[in-house]
């Protein structure tokens, strides 16, 4: 298998996974020229995708996925109550490539693709795993916590992409207005750094060996502060990184983290 975040962060988000036959997106959240261009810049090629699939319904994880879709005939797969909501905003899509799932997940080729709910403020929001034999992806971002759902679904993961999206501090003390700090910190909102550690403890012990940190925030965050304050709460459990877990960072403008396993 192939995992490479395109993009991650506030400002979009795009995740490229590929098997020995198949070949998807997780999200296109940004234009369709921007996802081509990543594409383009690890040497794959978009009429090549076989499917694009949406976390929810939110502007960086949607915008590009209309244009994508006319451009190229990639098949769109979103849960009934997504679909519903980011219908209007994509565009006019063939009916063919609308694809509604559920989460007993979809098969292309040898990949198989499952969803479980995230605790988001989004109309049904969803984490994706993705699997081929025995190797397996999963994307878990816009968390407002780390759910018992959310560590069951993704535990036994070669690769993690998992939020680690702002520092509590740098909310609180920022310059957003109050309800939009209040609706960051929720239970529905995004995994802080502090809690992106905490997740991570749990998963070493659940049999992940590699995370990518992603989805970090423009404003309140930024990759070295995310990345110590991950590996410190690691430390004080005991957890050795690059010996028990590897530990990366997904860059929000360009293509990271090539993985091939």
């Amino acid at each position: 298998m192939i995992f490479c975040p395109l993009y991650s962060g506030s400002s979009g988000n795009s995740i490229y996974v590929s098997s020995n036959y198949a070949s998807i997106l997780i999200d296109a959240g940004l234009t369709g020229k921007s996802i081509e261009s990543a594409l383009s810049s690890i040497k794959k090629d978009p009429n090549k995708i076989d499917g694009i699939f949406i976390t929810h319904e939110h502007s960086d994880h949607i915008k590009g996925v209309g244009v994508l879709s006319r451009r190229y005939n990639i098949p769109i797969y979103a849960n009934e109550l997504t679909w519903k909501s980011m219908e209007k905003s994509i565009g006019k899509i063939k009916e063919e490539n609308k694809r509604v799932i559920d989460k007993s997940g979809v098969n292309i080729k040898d990949m198989q693709i499952c969803s479980y709910s995230i605790p988001h403020d989004a109309v049904d929001p969803v984490g994706y795993t993705i699997s081929c034999g025995k190797n397996k992806v999963s994307i878990a971002t816009d968390l407002g916590y780390f759910s018992k759902e959310v560590e069951e679904s993704i535990k036994n993961s070669d690769v993690i992409l998992l939020e680690s999206n702002h520092d509590v501090e740098m909310v609180k003390f920022g310059p957003y207005p109050y309800p939009l700090k209040r609706r960051i910190l929720s239970d529905v909102g995004h995994l802080s750094n502090y809690d992106c550690g905490k997740a991570i403890v749990n998963m070493t012990q659940n049999g992940c060996k590699r995370i990518v940190l992603g989805h970090l925030s423009k404003i309140n965050n930024y990759p070295e502060l995310a990345y110590e304050t991950v590996v410190s709460v690691l430390r004080e459990e005991g957890i050795k990184v690059n010996k028990d877990v590897f530990i990366g960072m997904a860059k929000r403008d360009m293509p990271s983290n090539y993985i091939e396993f």
